[in-house]
């Protein structure tokens, strides 16, 4: 066996690896959101999750790679790669085609798993399939080929976004803005006078355990984004990867804790996954010290966004928008700031820092810009959201015929059909 057959073979090994730990982390989604929407919106949210992957995976095989991946158009898009198929040379890959678009398609699935969740409980079910088509064929790898494919424009200016924090959790959570705006906040959620009305969720623990699937998956998430099993920075990219989700649930643990005299379980875990969010672009980038501050604002930054969303009277029953939106923007921005080659705070220079906040900017733009048009084009074949009665019922016997735990949760667990402040929402009166 030759040494380039035996890398060939360990760096194989490896991406599949990480990319079932992506894959996994749908797994994590699917728990996550379940516990955080009500309970007779659990099965919804799981067959949300099923859409992503199915027909995530297979819009992404049939036209996303290529466009990502393909060939450079003007470093705009790609132009082959489609159905697998063309040259692929120019990549210069170190593993088989096959195998990078294993990896890239877990990306995919992952950028629409997070709309799922800012459109939980009131979304109808077939314009969602359509969205998720539109997100994993054009939305997604349009903007992912400005900053990974080979020749993009952003990249050609030196954007580093390591694993993603722009590209896919920026980029899909002001998509997700986008989206809950359009689909309108759940009924009861807020008063006229704009105050809110908490919804509680139905399963903290289910939630936690999905915290716990996500936090595993990410470091297949980081660390595989080497596509290098022999790579000397994939210690590092955990070691950074771990100690900034610690440090941002940390912060927002200590922050409600400090504010409330109550240490908030929802932000706990949401303050991880924030810390997880804003390291994923530099974690190959900073070092461990500036991992632990990027971690540490990002927990106290989700906080603070999530009450900015709900002062716009934005409804996003999970979190996905001050989580992945903009702590995701936070830490593509932040490798401006910290990275050891190039940071402001680092080395003095400026020129990186223009650069991520430029693609930052552009790419939050598209997500949202992008899923507006996609949403109204939706809304011409299909209703995009739920009516009044599907609601109230709860979307898994509305859409599903079955309720998550044998009939627990499927009464009505919304304000009265008879009381006016809901019929004034519905556009009764």
């Amino acid at each position: 066996m030759t040494t380039q057959s035996l890398s060939l073979g360990l760096n194989t090994i490896w991406v599949v690896l990480t990319a079932s730990m992506i894959f996994f982390m749908e797994g994590g989604f699917a728990l996550l959101e379940a516990g955080f929407v009500r309970a007779k919106n659990n099965v919804s949210i799981l067959m949300k999750v099923f859409v992503d992957l199915i027909f995530g995976v297979l819009m992404f095989y049939s036209i996303g790679f290529g466009i990502m991946f393909g060939v450079d158009h003007f470093g705009l898009f790609g132009g082959n790669g489609f159905f697998l198929k063309g040259d692929m040379a120019h990549l210069g890959l170190s593993i088989p085609t096959d195998v990078f678009w294993l990896f890239q398609a877990a990306f995919a699935v992952a950028a629409i798993s997070i709309v799922s969740g800012a459109v939980a409980e009131r979304t109808n079910f077939k314009a969602y399939i359509l969205y998720t088509l539109c997100m994993t064929a054009v939305i997604y790898p349009l903007s992912g080929h400005w900053i990974w494919g080979s020749n993009g424009w952003l990249e050609n200016l030196g954007m580093k976004d390591f694993a993603g924090s722009a590209a896919i959790h920026a980029m899909a959570g002001f998509a997700a803005l986008a989206a809950a705006r359009i689909v309108g906040a759940r009924i009861g959620k807020f008063n006229e006078d704009g105050s809110v009305n908490p919804i509680a969720p139905s399963n903290l623990p289910l939630a936690a355990i999905g915290t716990f699937v996500l936090w595993f998956g990410w470091f297949g998430f980081n660390a595989g984004s080497t596509l290098n099993a022999t790579s000397a920075n994939i210690g590092m990219i955990a070691a950074s990867t771990l100690l900034a989700s610690a440090s941002g649930g940390a912060s927002a643990m200590l922050y409600t804790l400090l504010k409330t005299g109550k240490a908030d379980p929802g932000h706990t875990m949401n303050g991880v996954l924030a810390g997880l969010v804003a390291i994923t672009a530099g974690c190959a980038f900073v070092s461990l010290e500036s991992s632990l501050l990027i971690g540490a604002f990002a927990g106290v930054l989700m906080i603070w966004a999530t009450g900015w969303v709900e002062r716009k009277k934005v409804d996003d029953p999970v979190g996905a928008v001050a989580v992945h939106g903009f702590t995701g923007a936070f830490g593509a921005i932040a490798v401006g700031l910290f990275a050891t080659d190039g940071g402001l705070l680092t080395t003095g220079e400026w020129k990186l820092l223009g650069v991520q906040v430029l693609g930052t900017v552009v790419v939050c733009t598209w997500g949202y810009l992008s899923t507006t048009v996609a949403l109204r084009l939706i809304e011409k074949l299909v209703p995009v959201r739920v009516t009044m009665e599907e609601e109230l019922v709860g979307l898994d016997l509305s859409y599903h015929g079955m309720a998550a735990y044998g009939g627990i949760g499927t009464e009505f667990e919304s304000p009265s059909l008879e009381e006016p402040q809901v019929q004034r929402e519905a556009g009764v009166l």
